[in-house]
């Protein structure tokens, strides 16, 4: 029984150590951690861009005319007109 609890002892102290350790890192790292993130969202915000022709693709291309992504397929019907709102204060008469 004593060997068991040796062992847990052990794997406690070896997990507890691991936490801290890398609590550690990323408290002694965090300024470059941040300036990481900062940096791979500007570059996926501006690669978006550079798709489009736009900040990212600033030597060449043009940006798209129109939005063909938008446009309502031949096969879907219209959205139905509102009915026209009762008049007066919409109590029933």
């Amino acid at each position: 029984m004593q060997k068991i609890i040796n062992v847990l002892a052990i794997a406690s102290t070896v997990v507890s150590t691991a936490v801290v350790g890398s609590g550690l890192y990323v408290y002694v790292n965090r300024a470059s951690i941040i300036d990481g993130v900062k940096s791979q969202v500007m570059d996926a915000v501006t690669g978006s861009f550079g798709s489009l022709g736009g900040v990212g693709g600033a030597a060449g291309g043009a940006l798209p005319i129109g939005s063909p992504d938008l446009k309502v397929p031949a096969d879907q019907a219209a959205a139905p007109q509102a009915a026209a709102p009762p008049a007066g204060i919409g109590l029933p008469q």
